[in-house]
């Protein structure tokens, strides 16, 4: 197999999609792997690394796609990059296409496979790749939401554990999964007043038992996700449905209710985001302001976090990848469920269910 890993194009993503290690592990293998000039420079690993892994090192990404049949990313192709796939190419990344009609089309009209790392699936029906990018951007949305509950960022100049004497914020996170059991984490830590609210009472009776009466858990109905949000300082929106949009627990008018200077950090936004006025944002420019409240939008908050993130990545995607250019692509996918249920579109065709229902186009199961 012949395996490309271009660079990153998306706003401050400094992630690479295999470490040098996990290179050597390829080229160990017997696999030839090629490396955009300087991918691997934002998390720390240089061109003479994977060069010493076994790798080549293309100075164009034109000519990476030329030589590789199998294309490892981190994030979405951005449109200028669609014309470089062709049918014999198989992409994996996070797609996050039931946002994205005019992605999905380009991608359609290549021919190309699409592997996407937020529905691949393991053995027992997890999602061992989505899952330490989750914890990682859970982790980061109780600090991020910190910083711009600051006054001079546009907050209402909360400290969030508060102080003698004084209450910490009142933090409110939507979804108990991997992203909201990694914010809960870190608020509880920071000495914040936290409330997490899911429909899955098992995730919850986890986390009631895990804090021991620090955390209140609630299951989300919609008066009480109104009521819980328009008394926040903080909202983390951590709700997540495989591979299809994400429904919005939270209309303009309740954003409207919540306090000045109030902050939502969504981080549910690759899927379009838990709340109505959420839109995406960039590193770039993170943070607007609807009705006094501070919301945050980037659709890829690890990428500020490359090295640990990378390496997490690397950790998680590795076994898959090896499976993939040790049996082939057909191979794999045939003898995999759970890699299978990874492939979102093939040979022209929309294979996962939700990406097609999101976008009205016709759904083709892989088998």
């Amino acid at each position: 197999m012949v395996i490309g890993i271009p660079k990153e194009v998306k706003d401050h993503e400094f992630r690479v999609a295999l470490t040098p290690t996990g290179v050597a592990e390829l080229t160990r293998l017997g696999h030839t792997v090629w490396v955009e000039e300087k991918a691997g420079a934002g998390s720390g690993f240089q061109d003479e690394e994977y060069g010493q892994a076994g790798a080549g090192i293309t100075q164009s990404k034109e000519d990476l796609f030329h030589q590789a049949n199998l294309i490892l990313k981190v994030k979405e192709p951005f449109l200028s990059e669609c014309p470089l796939f062709q049918s014999r190419h198989t992409l994996c990344t996070f797609l996050h296409l039931a946002t994205s009609k005019e992605l999905t089309q380009a991608l359609l009209a290549s021919g190309a496979t699409t592997i996407a790392y937020e529905t691949t699936e393991d053995e027992q029906g997890r999602l061992p790749i989505l899952q330490p990018m989750s914890e990682i951007a859970g982790r980061m949305s109780v600090q991020i939401g910190a910083h711009f509950l600051e006054r001079t960022q546009g907050g209402r100049g909360i400290l969030l554990g508060g102080v003698t004497g004084v209450e910490g914020a009142k933090v409110v996170i939507l979804g108990a999964g991997s992203v909201g059991s990694a914010a809960t984490n870190i608020a509880v830590g920071m000495g914040a007043q936290v409330r997490i609210m899911s429909l899955d009472l098992d995730q919850l009776l986890r986390l009631h038992e895990r804090y021991q009466g620090r955390v209140v858990t609630l299951a989300t109905t919609k008066g009480g996700v109104d009521r819980a949000v328009e008394e926040a300082d903080l909202v983390v929106g951590a709700v997540m449905v495989r591979g299809a949009r994400t429904p919005q627990l939270v209309s303009r008018a309740v954003v409207a209710r919540m306090k000045p200077g109030s902050v939502i950090v969504d981080v549910a936004v690759d899927q379009g985001g838990c709340m109505e006025t959420t839109r995406p944002t960039t590193h770039s420019d993170p943070v607007y302001q609807v009705d006094g409240v501070l919301h945050y939008g980037v659709t890829n908050i690890p990428g500020i976090v490359a090295r640990t993130a990378t390496l997490a990545l690397t950790n998680a995607t590795l076994p898959f990848i090896v499976r993939l250019a040790e049996a082939g692509v057909e191979g794999a996918i045939n003898s995999s469920p759970g890699l299978s249920r990874g492939v979102n579109l093939r040979r022209g065709k929309v294979t996962c269910q939700a990406v097609a229902e999101a976008h009205g186009l016709s759904f083709h199961p892989i088998y």
